[in-house]
């Protein structure tokens, strides 16, 4: 028996520093504002930050599996696997990234995993557009293998905001995000087999309970509903790190209800779905539930009750303002442990 174990973080905003000579013009105009004052040694300061947050994952040995988004482009990518590589010796990330967002602001969505341990095929990297009227982040598709050559699924997700109101503008976006997913998991099963292991990860901002996840994307807390179910069906495991206990930086313990804050309200945004085949089946593949968790390192954990993960920020012309150099993100990571009948090694 060996084990993988599987993360996803939403690493906000991880821009390339302003004036950034490959930026798409596009992007520049975009998010100039925001860059203003973002400078090399900022953005070395977030790479630095970034990659002790992942380190810190599975005992300090950082994670198999990494899903991403809030990333810029792939200079971004390259400088956290550089500062990770540096960390971690026995590792050796390497990075999956289509750069073929509509986003407004250019952020994608990628994987970093552990050459080490993984292996993937280039051939079979898919960028899946998410239909809306204005821009939106895609879905990255990528194929891993283990190293007795079980495969797997792994979809990188992060669904449009809940700007403009959750109900009023934006509900229908992510709805239709859960749609893609949904049709997605459908065909992969019709080309691999229904007893294809799938994992798929992301912000999806939304609940888990919201009807994008359980009605578009076809998810459920109902273990024994997926294990029978003959559909492309989700089992959501972000319902087992409901109410879990985190140190916080001053060392004091408090309850988390959530993988981000907003104006002191939690919200389980971040998430980890599975399908059938990491519970039951003929293929080689075991979800430990019990292991799914919010990742909280104790320096990420902000004490007052109403901050949640302690952000990094950008600058906006103002970095004394509006950075805080020993932040994170304004997600916390989230993380679960994944067996597979091979040989440990």
């Amino acid at each position: 028996m060996n084990t993988y174990f599987v993360a996803f973080w939403n690493l906000e905003n991880l821009f390339a520093p302003e004036g950034f000579p490959d930026r798409e013009p596009w992007i520049a105009e975009a998010v100039g504002r925001d860059l203003a004052g973002w400078t090399e040694a900022l953005f070395a300061r977030k790479i630095d930050r970034l990659a002790l947050g992942i380190k810190s994952m599975n005992g300090n040995a950082g994670p198999d599996l990494l899903g991403v988004c809030e990333v810029e482009n792939r200079f971004v990518l390259d400088r956290l696997t550089q500062a990770l590589n540096s960390m971690l010796p026995a590792r050796r990330y390497g990075v999956i990234h289509a750069d073929a967002t509509r986003d407004k602001r250019g952020i994608d969505t990628a994987f970093l995993f552990d050459a080490n341990r993984l292996s993937t095929n280039p051939e079979e990297v898919f960028s899946h557009f998410v239909m809306r009227r204005t821009g939106t982040r895609d879905i990255t598709q990528a194929t891993f293998k283990t190293s007795s050559q079980h495969e797997f699924v792994a979809l990188s997700n992060h669904w449009p905001s809940r700007s403009g109101g959750h109900h009023t503008q934006s509900q229908g976006f992510r709805m239709t995000a859960g749609e893609t997913l949904g049709y997605w998991h459908e065909r992969i099963r019709e080309v691999k087999g229904d007893n294809t292991a799938v994992i798929a990860m992301g912000d999806f901002n939304d609940e888990p309970a919201d009807p994008s996840l359980t009605v578009h994307a076809n998810s459920s807390r109902e273990r024994d509903d997926i294990e029978n179910a003959r559909s492309a069906r989700f089992y959501n495991l972000a319902w087992n790190y409901l109410r879990q206990d985190a140190e916080t930086v001053s060392g004091e313990r408090r309850t988390l209800y959530g993988t981000l804050y907003y104006k002191g309200n939690a919200n389980i945004f971040d998430q980890l779905l599975v399908s059938r085949a990491f519970l039951r089946g003929a293929g080689p593949f075991r979800v430990r539930e019990q292991t799914a968790r919010i990742e909280t390192l104790p320096a990420m954990v902000a004490d007052s009750k109403n901050e949640g993960p302690i952000r990094f920020g950008l600058p906006k012309g103002d970095p004394a303002e509006n950075v805080n150099t020993n932040g994170f993100s304004d997600h916390f990571p989230v993380s679960v442990t994944i067996e597979v009948d091979e040989p440990t090694g």
